[in-house]
């Protein structure tokens, strides 16, 4: 089930909301647990085991270092815990990745020369596996209470409004409104209005794009102007899709009382590369930066260090999107700029001053940002390769007579549309303000009619 379904939007979340505002207060939790289970449990029943198994892992391993009274036992209750919850992870997305890529070795020595195993990726394992890590942590650091009761943890771990893409939740950031959060009217219209914000944002934005990325990206030799019209249109389409899902789930969040915190901030009107990880998937940013680049040693263990330290947070967030040395590769890719602005900060004397100057900084950091894209989207390095040769001519230059036929003058429209509501200076797509008015009606009739009309598309970040 996705948020974009008629299935979600005229039979699930009515039910939901009408059966959360019937029951008492003291039976929410378990009512939003049964709800998330079952708003799982309708992709792949089975796989409701993973979910609930990282949960107890979880909750078990932090009660267990708030028990050790002494430091060692606590570590290793910690150590334990996330160790088992990166195991789970690791099963599922990366062991075809690494036997695939150990094959040829296997084949040298006799062995198989290819995996044999199907495995399906749980939707939504990335975030759910993070999110128990960053309790087990907080938990055991007493940055955080540990949960009430184990239905207030379970709730939070499948909270379903965020748990099949983000954005990455603390429990710490949630634990008093476990307790006791506020519902009014106010609230329930600006999440309502946000709720249908982030629906458009998929449905007639995204999706509208999504068909003249995939043709551009399918092209065996694209040109000039059709590797960059790739491109761009692929940076538009995962924007509106993965924050228009962020939006729907921050927007479900305040209906039912929660604050969740927002994934997006205007990311491509950014001046560096720097800005461009404050603004975009903020998140997991911080998650980054707070579970695994800190206690790396940030910068604080030398110039070099830091460098490094910057590299394989990167590196590592680029892994967590994907078992592909496409997703490798994009890491290094950011991780390479930061450092690059990292010493060119350390360069600069007196008062704060922008990384680039001011008319570099905006074009640079938009290339950088088109060209990672251009790894992140495609199926292998050699495709990206593909599209990097197009990209500086050698394949010609204007689009083919094939790709004028098949594209849409809705698509270059919708394209249109997009970047100018991306580049609007400090805008956080709240267009049309911050309550339902008469253009969210509208908005939600035309996602309706768009709904009925077009074939099932899954958010992009379901993938991850």
């Amino acid at each position: 089930m996705v948020f974009s379904s008629a299935i979600f939007l005229f039979a699930f979340l009515p039910l939901f909301l009408t059966s959360y505002y019937l029951v008492p207060a003291r039976y929410r939790s378990l009512l939003i647990l049964i709800a998330s289970y079952a708003f799982y449990g309708w992709w792949k029943f089975g796989y409701l085991l993973v979910v609930v198994g990282i949960s107890l892992i979880s909750y078990v391993a932090a009660w267990l270092s708030l028990a050790c009274h002494e430091t060692k036992h606590r570590k290793w209750a910690v150590w334990a815990g996330v160790s088992l919850d990166l195991a789970v992870l690791a099963y599922f997305k990366y062991t075809y990745f690494v036997i695939e890529n150990l094959a040829p070795a296997f084949a040298a020595f006799g062995g198989y020369s290819s995996p044999a195993m199907q495995i399906i990726l749980p939707i939504g394992i990335s975030f759910l596996t993070f999110q128990s890590i960053s309790y087990i942590i907080d938990v055991a650091r007493e940055d955080a209470p540990p949960a009430r009761n184990l239905v207030d943890f379970l709730a939070f771990t499948a909270l379903f409004p965020q748990l099949i893409a983000g954005p990455v939740l603390r429990y710490k950031d949630l634990s008093a409104q476990f307790s006791n959060r506020r519902h009014s009217i106010e609230k329930f219209s600006s999440g309502l209005h946000r709720f249908v914000t982030g629906l458009a944002m998929k449905l007639l934005v995204a999706d509208s794009i999504a068909p003249l990325a995939d043709r551009m990206f399918a092209l065996s030799h694209p040109t000039l102007t059709e590797a960059w019209l790739g491109a761009l249109a692929y940076s538009m389409q995962l924007f509106f899709d993965f924050a228009g899902y962020s939006a729907m789930a921050v927007g479900l969040g305040l209906m039912i009382g929660f604050r969740f915190v927002e994934n997006f901030n205007a990311p491509y009107v950014s001046q560096s590369i720097t800005e461009f990880w404050r603004r975009w998937h903020i998140s997991l940013s911080n998650w980054l930066r707070d579970y695994l680049y800190v206690p790396l040693g940030g910068n604080r263990k030398g110039t070099l260090k830091t460098y490094r330290n910057l590299l394989i947070t990167m590196v590592l967030g680029g892994l967590w999107h994907g078992a592909n040395w496409t997703f490798v590769l994009w890491g290094s890719w950011h991780g390479f700029f930061l450092a690059i602005e990292r010493w060119r900060t350390r360069r600069i004397q007196g008062e704060v001053m922008r990384i680039w100057p001011r008319y570099i900084g905006w074009p640079f950091t938009t290339l950088v940002v088109l060209l990672g894209w251009v790894m992140f989207r495609a199926p292998s390095v050699s495709d990206a390769i593909g599209m990097y040769v197009g990209m500086i001519g050698l394949n010609g230059i204007a689009l083919s007579a094939e790709t004028v036929h098949f594209n849409q003058p809705l698509e270059f429209i919708m394209l249109l549309v997009s970047i100018l509501l991306v580049c609007i200076p400090k805008a956080k797509f709240v267009v049309w303000g911050n309550a339902p008015t008469f253009a969210s009606f509208v908005l939600f009739g035309l996602c309706t009619v768009v709904l009925m009309a077009r074939t099932y598309s899954p958010f992009l970040y379901f993938q991850f």
